[in-house]
């Protein structure tokens, strides 16, 4: 039997942790009020042995075993854990002494080859179009300029990247080829060697590795966290169910590079403060023993409602102990992804900047808009025409579906769709809802129905591929619309929207969005509300380039849509 990621995520929330022998063991021991969860990420862990004394071990696959339970373990395998801890915690302390070499040399290889493979590529496209063969000095100079931009890399951060999103990764990418761009035109105007240089190769070569970087850079840490040397190990400490929402999201957004190995979790079964810090000091304890001897050095606090001085202790503590030690602080939904931390001669703050009150952000998002529509919609514009053709000739009637929504400052506008419904599709829909409460159950829920009758068979199709929002380019033209944002919203649907409505309706609605590559339509009406929420929050340019990736991923992988 085996465990399904999201099962193991799942695992970290519950006291009792199934087990799987083709996997690491997660071990629970519960002491005094006192959890240590140990993840699957410490592959040639098999025993733990408490400072107490005891020791908790594997069991048979699917069941947690208490420390007394050495019985129900295979004889080989109980011989191994007992008989070999120190040899086994060796051998992992030495793997996790070389895997940060290992990764870094890994990432550096591939962004090597990728490098000169798209040197190659626009050379030959060169000689295709008749330019003629490059010169000694430019194919000479080649070496130089990746070796800056491999340094450039390494200096924003980027090798091995441990702890950046997919949003902040894109843009120290981009920044390191800029100025890979910026140093290597500078050199060659200082030199006098610019009319030497190919003009098409070079942009050519600087334009596909703007592309295909980061989408190689993926690939690869997909492959590494295959062959288990992708991430370090961290370990939480975490006040009642908190330390586990962090394992679980950490374990989901494995790109972050941090692989919690072990959750630290005190339930005190008083209200004395007291009681409180004894507990999470022998959590912190435990979390120093188990670094030292795996060779562990970060660790996070997920304790957002724990008192400051409380923290500010175990802090002080960890910091002897941890080279990277993290705090969870409780101010979520108060900051974005955009902070920065200020310090005000010995007082720390946190500055907050809302992207969406700079104008000329504001233009840059809209001059993405136009030029992405424009040459999108020149591409795609024999694909409008046989779709409209389709859906024509299968009900006849208008091709295209016009649906009041609110827009940016609640104006009203009239968003387009191909028609995938049969003609009177709201009265139908009314009359459902007033017969059959399941039906109406699940439509105030997700504000859509999974086998809804009304739908022909073309339409089926297109909302199953999302194309049926194709026309929205026109909105995206008129100025209506943007390509990412949050979901156009029906008039009725303002008072569910709640407290938020004012900062989701400061933007364009957008044809794709969070919520639409995150979960599609698997997620309640409330969640897609969050979701956008957060998109306005956390706005950038560089999380509508993050959001268009996985959108084009999504339409090709997934099929979530209805």
């Amino acid at each position: 039997m085996s465990i399904s990621r999201s099962e193991r995520c799942a695992t970290w929330q519950t006291p009792r942790i199934l087990f799987d022998r083709t996997i690491l063991p997660k071990v629970v021991n519960k002491s005094e009020g006192h959890q240590v969860a140990l993840a699957r990420n410490l592959r040639g862990l098999k025993n733990f042995r408490r400072s107490t004394g005891t020791a908790a071990s594997l069991g048979k696959r699917g069941r947690s075993v208490s420390p007394g339970a050495a019985t129900d373990i295979p004889h080989s395998e109980a011989q191994w854990a007992t008989s070999r801890p120190h040899e086994a915690a060796l051998s992992k302390r030495r793997f996790e002494s070389w895997r940060p070499w290992l990764v870094n040399l890994t990432l550096i290889f591939s962004d090597v080859l990728l490098a000169f493979l798209v040197w190659e590529v626009a050379v030959m496209i060169q000689g295709v179009l008749g330019r003629g063969p490059l010169s000694e000095a430019v194919v000479v100079g080649v070496a130089p300029v990746v070796t800056v931009w491999i340094g450039s890399r390494a200096l924003l951060g980027l090798y091995p990247g441990y702890g950046l999103d997919h949003v902040e990764q894109l843009r120290r990418q981009t920044y390191a080829l800029l100025a890979t761009l910026t140093i290597t035109t500078t050199f060659l105007v200082a030199l006098q060697v610019g009319h030497l240089v190919s003009r098409l190769a070079l942009a050519l070569a600087f334009a596909s590795l703007l592309v295909l970087a980061p989408l190689a850079r993926h690939a690869i840490k997909r492959v590494m966290l295959r062959v288990g040397i992708w991430g370090k190990p961290v370990v939480i400490v975490g006040s009642g169910e908190q330390g586990g929402r962090v394992a679980t999201l950490l374990e989901k957004e494995w790109g972050l590079g941090y692989n919690p190995v072990a959750v630290f979790g005190g339930h005190p079964t008083s209200s004395d403060r007291r009681s409180d810090l004894r507990t999470d000091e022998k959590s912190l304890s435990d979390a120093i023993a188990l670094a030292r001897e795996h060779g562990i050095d970060s660790i996070i606090f997920a304790m957002p409602h724990t008192r400051r001085e409380h923290v500010a202790k175990l802090v002080a503590w960890a910091s002897l102990k941890f080279r990277h030690v993290t705090v969870i602080p409780n101010l979520e939904g108060i900051t974005n992804s955009a902070v920065v931390a200020r310090n005000f001669a010995g007082l720390f703050g946190v500055e907050m900047r809302h992207n969406l009150l700079n104008p000329s952000v504001r233009r840059a998002k809209r001059a993405l808009d136009i030029v992405a529509t424009l040459v999108g919609g020149v591409l795609v514009l024999p694909l409008i025409v046989l779709l409209a053709v389709l859906v024509w000739l299968e009900s006849g009637g208008s091709v295209f579906y016009r649906a009041e929504r609110m827009g940016r400052d609640r104006e009203m506008f009239s968003c387009l769709k191909f028609r995938t419904m049969v003609p009177d599709a709201e009265a139908v829909l009314q009359k459902m809802l007033e017969e059959d409460a399941d039906v109406r159950e699940q439509y105030l829920k997700y504000h859509k129905l999974r086998e809804d009758p009304r739908v022909t068979r073309v339409g089926r199709f297109l909302r199953k591929t999302s194309l049926d929002e194709l026309p929205q380019l026109w909105n995206v033209l008129r100025g209506e619309m943007s390509l990412v944002g949050p979901r156009p919203y029906l008039p009725r649907e303002s008072t569910q929207i709640g407290i938020t409505q004012s900062e989701i309706l400061r933007v364009y609605p957008g044809i794709t969005g969070p919520w639409q590559v995150g979960g599609r339509n698997n997620t309640s009406f409330q969640e897609r509300v969050r979701i956008d929420a957060y998109y306005v929050r956390n706005w950038s340019l560089w999380l509508d380039l993050v959001i268009l990736a996985r959108t084009v991923r999504t339409l090709v992988l997934e099929r979530g849509a209805y």
